[in-house]
């Protein structure tokens, strides 16, 4: 697993600190995502994995059974690790998500996300203005000023966009629409990324249809609380479509 806000913070080129287990993890696990490994392919040895990657074949197993719990490989003997099929690899970890940032422009996949992304985060807004408290308006309204003040950096922005809608489902008191927080992280960072020259358009709509999303959390209003927040996650897609 990763931190919170990893992909959004690479964005401006700022890395959490590696070590050698994450390095190998990373470089295989974009490699499979993108298809540069292909579904059923197997993997090269252990001794030429280890020069390519430049570890010790402890580091190098240590990597390939996280891959493994993700469902990305299984070690097969005498065969190898071949890359499993995709039907087995764990979407909603946000690893594997964040890999797909990577990958080439696949639309369908964009689209499958977005009913996902409804699918958790409007019961979860509904779930915030029945059960919010004061404490979980404060902390919206506190990262929805970041947002507003982020003036040119994607980076400030993203975050706290993302701590807004990590504080929804938390605000929903369902532990269990917590998941979305990854699927939201891979879309904010796409939307981000995309169409550069109406990004402070894109933003200003963002933190405009944010504020009505937690004015209505704070009064209690379910259907408008619903109804803005489905404003915004309509307002991602057609950016992320269009400019893929």
């Amino acid at each position: 697993m990763i931190e919170a806000g990893s992909l959004i913070r690479s964005l401006s080129g700022r890395h959490a600190a590696r070590n050698f287990h994450t390095f190998v993890i990373n470089e295989i696990g974009r490699a499979i995502i993108s298809g540069e490994f292909p579904v059923g392919s197997v993997l090269a040895s252990d001794a030429v994995m280890m020069e390519t990657y430049g570890v010790s074949r402890t580091v190098l197993r240590e990597a390939l059974k996280t891959l493994e719990a993700k469902g990305l490989v299984e070690a097969r003997p005498k065969v190898g690790t071949r890359v499993s099929p995709k039907s087995r690899w764990n979407f909603f970890d946000s690893q594997v998500l964040a890999w797909h940032f990577h990958a080439p422009a696949d639309p369908v996949f964009y689209s499958n996300l977005f009913a996902v992304r409804a699918a958790l985060e409007l019961p979860a807004v509904e779930g915030a203005a029945r059960h919010r408290t004061a404490e979980d308006v404060r902390i919206m309204k506190y990262w929805l000023h970041q947002a507003a003040t982020a003036g040119d950096s994607v980076e400030q922005f993203g975050l706290a966009c993302l701590e807004i809608h990590a504080q929804i489902a938390e605000a929903s008191q369902n532990t269990l629409l917590r998941g979305v927080v990854g699927v939201v992280e891979l879309l904010l960072a796409l939307a981000l990324t995309r169409q550069p020259e109406t990004l402070q358009a894109y933003c200003a709509q963002s933190i405009e249809n944010l504020e009505a999303v937690i004015q209505a959390i704070e009064a209690g209003k379910v259907d408008i609380a619903r109804e803005r927040l489905a404003e915004g996650i309509e307002l991602d897609h057609r950016r992320i479509i269009a400019g893929s």
